[in-house]
């Protein structure tokens, strides 16, 4: 028999999504073993639950806690966060970070194996050492509600938002910057952008700060560029923030989900902040990829220059580069630097940040990844390091085939979605590239991604 919405059953939680879902197995009436799967969120291995079916598909169903029955020894008392469970972002606050970590390296390896056919377990996992107040970086739709704008992040897989004065993740001093910004809007009747009727004005606010600069961007996205009284605007903010030094106002016209637009203006400030990274200085505009964890970035870093194994004499190709700073980082340990990026501005960022930082060695080209490739190949280039660090869809076959055909002695793939990364190791693998090594980094905790540096060498 299979199950039904709303029956009630008690299970046993013996497993872990990468998504942060609890794994249950129900056997009963016409449903023999291994059992009919049962994802239920918010729960840990070794939970004995009451669970509730809400969902009934024809291979799984989910559920949701109706009553702990016996807790994980994983299992923490969530006291800290009220959005949790409602906002989108964390998926392992209920759990202890070391039990997180277990979970995401687990995660990692049987992701390999189902979706690559790896079966050499992945390195322990690099915790990090400081899984709250980590993010440089945040982002918050503005929504207009009955009683003035709301200021947090979206639900899971929805526009709605969740109301979220402090988060955990983010610095402190940013909660002083939107409750300026949300006094600003209420005092001079400043709408937020309506999704549904493309009205109002500001659509999100995005904040930056340097974790070694301490200089902070804030940028309001908005529909157009008419504010009403922007100097109360500037006054509010500087007041809230003293360490900062660029307001910009971004320009987002289009009925889009994209965030930043392709137009602005600087209010307030400098158009762009700095930051250090890796011992190197780095310009960051509103466009510019930076990792929003400063110090598993730079494990990270050090970690693909490690797996690069790098003497001084390489040529090194680095595609999708951003604005830089994973080649740059390696710059002054090869004869010669190519980096390759989509974005014009990050490829802008990335040639400033070369000079910014003496380094003569380095050449940036504005294209996709594959176009790129295909270019440098008729120009006969022949890179003995590819490092590739794609965005989560990860490498096209095509790709694949040009860095293969230019036959690099190692590629060092950063990967921030297990399932893709698999996906393209074994694609690699039938070009001739073995795996040496998967190392996962947590540059995220709390949430449900990980980051891997995968180690490829040439058979």
């Amino acid at each position: 028999m299979l199950l039904k919405k709303n029956q009630l059953l008690e299970l046993t939680v013996t497993g872990m999504t990468g998504e942060g879902n609890g794994v249950a197995r129900y056997v009963g009436e016409g449903i023999p073993e291994p059992g009919f799967v049962v994802f239920v969120p918010f729960t840990a291995v070794g939970d004995r639950i009451l669970c509730r079916i809400v969902k009934v598909q024809k291979n799984h169903a989910f559920g949701r806690v109706e009553e702990l029955i016996a807790p994980s020894p994983d299992r923490v008392n969530i006291q800290d966060c009220a959005a949790f469970g409602r906002c989108g972002g964390c998926a392992w606050r209920h759990v202890t970070y070391e039990a997180e970590c277990r979970y995401k390296h687990r995660w990692v390896w049987d992701t390999l194996r189902r979706v690559g056919g790896l079966t050499a377990e992945p390195l322990p996992i690099v915790a990090c050492d400081e899984p709250l107040r980590y993010r440089n970086k945040a982002q918050y739709p503005v929504h207009p509600t009955e009683n003035g704008p709301v200021m947090g992040f979206y639900a899971p897989r929805s526009h709605r938002p969740v109301a979220c004065e402090d988060c955990l993740l983010q610095p402190t001093n940013f909660r002083a910057v939107l409750a300026a910004i949300d006094g600003w809007m209420r005092r001079y009747a400043v709408p937020a952008y309506d999704e549904q009727t493309h009205s109002g004005l500001v659509r999100h606010v995005y904040i930056r700060q340097g974790a070694v600069s301490g200089q902070m961007m804030v940028c309001l996205v908005c529909k157009s560029g008419k504010l009403p009284a922007a100097q109360a605007l500037i006054d509010a903010v500087r007041a809230a923030a003293p360490e900062l030094t660029s307001l910009v106002v971004n320009i987002n016209p289009s009925k889009t989900n994209v965030i930043l637009g392709d137009g602005g203006f600087t209010l307030w400030g400098e158009d762009a902040i700095e930051d250090t990274l890796c011992g190197l200085r780095f310009r960051l505009s509103p466009h510019s990829f930076y990792q929003v964890n400063h110090a598993q970035t730079e494990r990270l870093y050090a970690l693909v220059a490690d797996a690069a194994q790098l003497s001084g004499e390489e040529i090194l190709l680095d595609l999708y580069c951003g604005t830089g700073t994973i080649g740059l980082s390696m710059a002054s340990r090869v004869k010669r630097l190519i980096g390759v990026e989509v974005v014009e501005a990050a490829v802008q960022d990335a040639r400033r940040n070369a000079q910014a930082n003496g380094v003569d060695n380095a050449r940036f080209i504005c294209a996709d990844a594959a176009h790129a490739a295909v270019q440098l190949e008729r120009e006969g280039v022949r890179p003995d390091v590819v490092v590739l660090d794609p965005p989560r869809k990860g490498c096209d076959a095509a790709l694949i085939d040009t860095v293969a055909a230019m036959q690099p002695l190692r590629v060092v793939y950063v990967s921030c979605d297990p399932a893709t990364l698999a996906r393209d190791l074994a694609l690699f693998a039938r070009q001739g590239y073995e795996v040496n090594s998967v190392q996962p980094v947590d540059m995220f905790p709390r949430t449900a991604h990980v980051e891997n540096v995968a180690c490829l060498t040439k058979k």
